[in-house]
Parts: structure tokens; C-alpha cells; sequence
């Protein structure tokens, strides 16, 4: 039950990056910039695409992805199409990843020492889901103040 529930909100929550990238009116905007606006819409969510596959794919379901989290932040001009289908890959390993896994895993410790303290693998999958709340929120927020054209 409770695999199938994360499983769910991490997907749902990818819908919304998905939804929000969408939403631009003009595409090159995913990737301004403005102020105290130091990473674009674009930017977040390559971010959030690196996260995942790294932690859930690579980390828990052993997927070999190798990030590159420098990229993240400074590759400019993907296609929104591009970003979108990285982001249905990423439903994809989160879907095969949790298929796998079983209550006791979630139990286990993270095999990952994130935060310089150690933590179950369920703890820190709920951080994943509040990660990629807090960047949709920022990703809403960028689309609102800078898709002026």
C-alpha cells in the first residue's frame, strides 16, 4: 500500500512539472532568468530529472544512470518536448524501481549518505516528494513572473 501511494504521488507530481512546462507561452522563457531569479523554469526541472534518476533509478534500482548535476543547472535551450519525455522517462524508473521494492526495503537504511547522517530508505523518499514540490512550486512561480511574452 504504501509503495503504491508513493508511486502514485511521485508520479502525479511529475504531471505537474509536465503541466507547468506546458503552460509556457512562449518556450524560450522556460530558460530566463531575471533578479533574484537565479535558475529558470527549464533548469528546475532538468534539475528534478537528474535527481530522480539518480537517487531512485540509480540509487535504489541500480538503472547505471550516471548524473551530472552541473548540467543541470547550466544546460540552456532543450526543447520543452525534450524535457517533457525526459520527464515520462522518469515516471518510467520511479514505476520500475518501486516495483521492485518491498516494505522491508523502505525500512532499510538509504544506501546513500545524503545529509551526513544516515536514514531509512522511506524517510528519505518522502524528502524526494517534498524536493520536487518545492521546485514545482518555483517552476509556477518562474512561469508567472517571467512568461510575460
Amino acid at each position: 500500500m504504501i509503495l503504491d501511494s508513493l508511486k502514485g504521488i511521485f508520479e502525479r507530481d511529475i504531471e505537474k512539472v509536465k503541466q507547468e512546462l506546458s503552460l509556457y507561452r512562449n518556450e524560450d522563457n522556460i530558460w530566463k532568468v531575471k533578479k533574484d531569479i537565479k535558475n529558470s523554469g527549464g533548469n528546475l526541472a532538468l534539475h528534478l530529472i537528474g535527481n530522480l534518476k539518480h537517487f531512485i533509478g540509480a540509487v535504489l534500482g541500480q538503472s547505471g544512470y550516471e548524473r551530472n548535476r552541473d548540467a543541470e543547472f547550466s544546460d540552456k535551450g532543450i526543447p520543452v518536448h525534450d524535457i517533457l519525455r525526459q520527464l515520462d522517462e522518469v515516471k518510467t524508473v520511479i514505476h520500475n524501481t518501486f516495483d521492485r521494492l518491498t516494505i522491508e526495503d523502505l525500512e532499510k537504511k538509504f544506501p546513500v549518505n545524503v545529509f551526513g547522517y544516515e536514514m531509512n530508505t522511506l524517510y528519505f523518499l518522502m524528502h524526494l516528494i517534498a524536493h520536487l514540490n518545492y521546485h514545482l512550486g518555483q517552476i509556477n512561480y518562474h512561469r508567472r513572473l517571467l512568461d510575460k511574452s
